[in-house]
């Protein structure tokens, strides 16, 4: 292989790495399960398979399907998609993550095939989804806002009880996070101070209701909203 096309094809995993880091350092501005380092590797091994793809050792392009090893790299990226999702409850998070990765492989494989200019617009319309949507998703519905409460409950003295309406309110969307517990012996009960997070899509204030009709809890007060 000559040495000015192994220069060229060089250049063509530089700018898949430049492209791959624009949409790594969004994510990872976010704290996302997939960052910076994953984004730019991920672009750079897709660019790396496509030239090898379309040159093989010899750099002769004719005696080869430059499709074979590329169509593997977009089967493989749904695995390392997969790894970014996450479950919580009835919530699945991670699949925007999930899906930069793929469009990040694309990106690399495009660059990595010589489209440079079609690989930066993809990077610049990527870029302006993650970066910009999410606001006008927030102007577009504003009264979609997630619920922030911090409250304390009273609950039975049984442990098991404490398990079970956690888990209940896991079923019902709700995101928990117990703050302090302050045992009562002498009334038969704990105090439990819970930070509570509902989605924008449902009825913050009838989950609550729902949560104060469950046997084993004696009371709930809001502290801070």
């Amino acid at each position: 292989m000559e040495p000015v096309l192994i220069w060229h094809l060089t250049l063509r995993i530089f700018l898949a790495v430049l492209l791959g880091g624009v949409i790594g350092l969004e994510r990872s501005a976010g704290d996302r399960p997939a960052g910076l380092r994953t984004h730019v590797l991920v672009a750079a091994g897709s660019a790396l398979l496509m030239i090898v793809s379309i040159y093989g050792t010899d750099g002769v392009t004719q005696s080869r399907d430059p499709s074979r090893i590329a169509s593997q790299v977009v089967s493989g990226i749904g695995f390392l998609g997969a790894g970014t999702i996450l479950h919580e409850g009835m919530t699945v998070k991670g699949l925007t993550t999930a899906a930069s990765l793929w469009i990040v492989s694309a990106i690399g494989l495009t660059v990595g095939c010589g489209m440079y200019t079609l690989g930066v617009v993809a990077t610049v319309l990527t870029f302006v989804t993650l970066k910009l949507v999410r606001g006008l998703e927030k102007k577009v519905l504003p009264e979609g806002r997630n619920v922030k409460w911090k409250v304390r409950m009273l609950i039975s003295s049984n442990p098991d009880d404490m398990a079970n309406i956690l888990e209940y309110m896991r079923r019902l969307n709700v995101k928990v996070r117990v703050l302090g517990i302050t045992n009562h012996p002498a009334e038969n009960n704990i105090a439990v101070t819970l930070s509570l997070r509902i989605s924008k899509f449902d009825n913050a204030h009838q989950i609550l209701e729902n949560i104060k009709k469950q046997p084993a809890v004696e009371r709930i007060e809001i502290l801070e909203e």
